[in-house]
């Protein structure tokens, strides 16, 4: 499914990556789900960085209870995995189109192609930014499992609706409109309030449990049992000082890292208290 062209050992290195399946644990078992910290480096990040990537995943290999990834620009995508073949690399979005007339967008194939192992779709400043909506995220993570990514799809609310005390009913829609049908094992959610993304501003852990607990009910109720394998990350102001109380909270299978994650001395202490709380 990988383009040939490939170099033999890139190519294996990230098959290695796909088989691990980013610690699901194994149908019928009843161990806790891996957790996932998943750097979001966002519209930051050139060639000069390609050693903070190096020095992230060198001292990832330290917290084996945990699987670490970064999603990256796309520009870098293939220097970084080539640069740290047995780390997880991804796209921060991706089109629903397989390919065509679609100026400046990144196909799943594209990404893959370049090395990325998974992809976020519905990032809460995508949505709030490019109005992307429900249908347009659906159609991109299926776009993207179809040709063999891992996805991490995002929901969360804005202020308004949190004060308005509508937040679960908001996040709870758009779970149920964005997931795409089929086999949710390569699935991640990431519960990211929109008001709390880069502000230093982060939900009570009762606010941040209540969600998670609700998003874990709306996935059993549409995938089956295999909604209880669906890892939840939290995100949001997500940082070494506060990780550990997160992490702490029920339903929480690891965190989707803004800022924090741009260097490996504020990213990695987020990855030692996910070890700690595995």
């Amino acid at each position: 499914m990988r383009n040939g062209s490939w170099p033999d050992a890139l190519g294996a290195a990230l098959a290695r990556i796909k088989r691990r399946g980013y610690g699901h644990f194994a149908k019928g078992t009843m161990m806790a789900l891996k957790k996932l910290v998943a750097g979001n480096w966002k519209m930051n990040g050139l060639s000069s960085d390609l050693a903070e990537i190096k020095a992230i995943a060198d001292a990832a290999r330290d917290f084996p209870a945990v699987d670490v990834a970064l999603c990256v620009p796309s520009i870098l995508i293939e220097r970084a995995a080539r640069a740290v073949p047995n780390f997880a690399i991804g796209g921060q979005d991706v089109h629903f189109a397989d390919k065509g007339a679609h100026t400046g967008c990144v196909s799943a194939q594209m990404l893959q192609d370049a090395g990325a192992v998974l992809t976020i779709v519905g990032h809460s400043e995508r949505r709030d930014a490019q109005r992307e909506s429900n249908d347009e995220v659906r159609a991109k993570a299926q776009a993207a499992l179809s040709c063999g990514l891992e996805v991490i799809l995002c929901v969360g609310e804005s202020l308004e609706q949190r004060e308005s005390g509508d937040a679960v009913k908001v996040v709870e829609r758009q779970l149920d409109e964005s997931l795409p049908k089929g086999d949710c094992s390569h699935l991640a959610i990431a519960y990211e309030p929109i008001w709390a993304i880069g502000t230093g501003k982060v939900p009570t852990v009762g606010d941040i449990g209540e969600m998670h607990v609700a998003l874990r009910q709306r996935l059993i109720a549409r995938c089956g049992e295999p909604g209880s394998g669906v890892r939840i990350l939290y995100g949001g102001s997500v940082k070494g000082s506060n990780a550990a109380e997160i992490f702490a909270v029920a339903d929480v299978d690891g965190a989707l890292v803004g800022g924090a994650s741009l260097k490996a001395a504020d990213f990695i202490p987020i990855v030692a208290a996910a070890a700690e709380a595995a």
